[in-house]
């Protein structure tokens, strides 16, 4: 006759491997579930990067428009810069904002630091900075 202490111990074991399969099984059950979650995502993912570049492709105008507006955003504005191009150029405040299109006081502001340019207002003074003495003179005379 077996002992006790063994029947015992080989019930429980069964019945904890009977646990464990079953807890297996689920586990399983739920890992094939995410793994072809994942691959459907991966797929989506893929042939939305192709639509990606097709439509680039599509619109190469409208990425050099918006190139151009990144240069505009990359410029950057200095008071003291302003100030000393138009002691530079010999031009009052008021002279200066007509060329570039602002009011005299807008440019007295800028140069003390009171005020900025606005984005759109930088592409017209960086297009200022390369002008001479004579050239600023006679454009100023063509505005008026």
């Amino acid at each position: 006759m077996p002992n006790l202490g063994t029947v015992l111990k080989a019930e429980i074991s069964r019945l904890a491997r009977k646990e464990v399969r079953a807890e297996v099984e689920t586990l399983r059950k739920a890992s094939g579930t995410y793994r072809r979650e994942i691959a459907e995502l991966k797929r989506q993912v893929a042939q939305l990067e192709r639509r990606l570049k097709q439509a680039a492709k599509a619109r190469p105008a409208a990425a050099s428009a918006q190139e151009g507006e990144d240069t505009a955003t990359r410029m950057r504005f200095s008071a003291k810069g302003l100030q000393s191009l138009r002691a530079k150029l010999g031009l009052s405040a008021a002279d200066f904002g007509a060329l570039a299109g602002v009011s005299g006081q807008s440019i007295y502001h800028w140069e003390q630091g009171k005020s900025v340019p606005r984005k759109s207002q930088l592409p017209k003074l960086a297009s200022l900075r390369g002008l001479g003495k004579k050239e600023a003179r006679a454009r100023l005379e063509s505005l008026s």
